[in-house]
């Protein structure tokens, strides 16, 4: 059976099938994507009103691809008092932010208890307000640094207000690929042994793929396939975000980022191949806001949130440092022909605009 029969019939793709959907015409990707988006979603586009935190760039890890982490002795390290993030978020509410999505560097300096402290006094100040945090690179750092296992760790973390974790850290699972950009940072196995167990305390993550760097099309298909295999064990995941590779300000050396067309071969092959995760996010941090719209035609259904302040990829090249604000983003939405709404940070409906 060919392909296109394959995808006519709605089959589930083997990996060998799924690599063959790059050879495709871009716009046959997209028939079939956005049928699957159309299926699932019609016409609705999600965002959220959100701040994105990044509380220290002091990071004990040196991955190649990194243009925010200030190991090296880089002058413009900082590290966030609690004060601080407090205030970030008492601030932020006046935006009428639902979530805050909390990143940092691996910082050996601050102690466990610094980061479990701000997440409880965030909840304690501010109960309304969703904490997303703690990527599985970083409790893969606080496991080893502090000797205990994912399970301790993921108890603490909801003991102290954690809700949802990021999709963060995952970067491409191929293990040859993670020692050139990431080598000795939490691995593939690791990164799914802690969204699983996530998942089994009854919590809701995302999964990421970093993609645009050194690794080729085979891997991100693997990928995305791995991906598949834990949400059919677990259903915990919430959305998929591939992650397009900022090429600035970093060790890879990058001589040129990938076309628009490669992009958007990527999230349609994403919104066909992961048939079991419900939303796929064109995180427009990475993507431009302009690509992220169109990505709606080719199987996303998601644009993230406002950000407000993003320190992250911005440091790599991208254009998010200041986020977008709630009406341009809506009035963007319906210009492109797609019904904004507003979701909170699991997907429930909050308002259509």
């Amino acid at each position: 059976m060919s392909i296109i029969e394959k995808l006519e019939n709605n089959e589930r793709l083997s990996y060998e099938d799924a690599i063959k959907l790059y050879d495709l015409d871009l716009f046959v990707l997209a028939k079939y994507a956005n049928k699957i988006r159309e299926q699932k979603h019609g016409k609705k586009t999600y965002f959220n009103i959100n701040r994105h935190i990044n509380p220290t760039n002091v990071c004990k890890d040196v991955c190649q691809f990194c243009a925010y982490s200030a190991s090296r002795k880089n002058p413009l390290q900082y590290t966030m008092t609690h004060e601080e993030i407090l205030e970030v978020v008492r601030t932020s509410l006046k935006n009428d932010i639902k979530e805050v999505h909390i990143v940092s560097a691996h910082n050996p300096k601050t102690g466990l208890q610094w980061y479990m402290d701000v997440f409880k006094k965030i909840k304690e100040n501010f109960p309304s307000i969703h904490v997303k945090a703690l990527t599985a690179a970083e409790i893969h750092f606080l496991s080893t640094e502090y000797n205990l296992s994912y399970d301790q760790l993921i108890a603490m973390m909801i003991d102290h207000g954690i809700d949802s974790m990021p999709g963060g850290g995952a970067e491409i699972f191929d293990e040859k690929v993670r020692k050139r950009i990431c080598g000795g940072k939490v691995t593939s196995d690791q990164w799914i042994q802690i969204h699983r167990t996530w998942h089994k305390a009854g919590k809701q993550s995302n999964a990421t793929m970093l993609f645009g760097h050194i690794e080729s099309r085979d891997n991100r298909i693997d990928h995305m396939i791995r991906l598949r295999d834990l949400q059919d064990e677990t259903g915990g995941f919430n959305a998929f975000i591939p992650l397009v590779y900022q090429t600035k300000n970093n060790f890879l050396k990058i001589d040129a980022p990938l076309t628009g067309v490669e992009i958007l071969k990527t999230y349609a092959i994403a919104r066909i191949v992961l048939d079991n995760i419900p939303n796929i996010k064109a995180y427009w941090a990475t993507s431009t806001v302009k690509l992220a719209l169109i990505a709606q035609e080719f199987g996303s259904n998601d644009v993230d949130g406002t950000i407000e302040k993003e320190s992250i990829q911005s440091a790599a090249g991208a254009t998010s440092a200041k986020g977008v604000a709630v009406k341009e983003f809506v009035d963007l939405i319906k210009n492109t022909g797609f019904i904004p709404v507003e979701r909170d940070s699991v997907y429930n409906e909050l308002k259509t605009w």
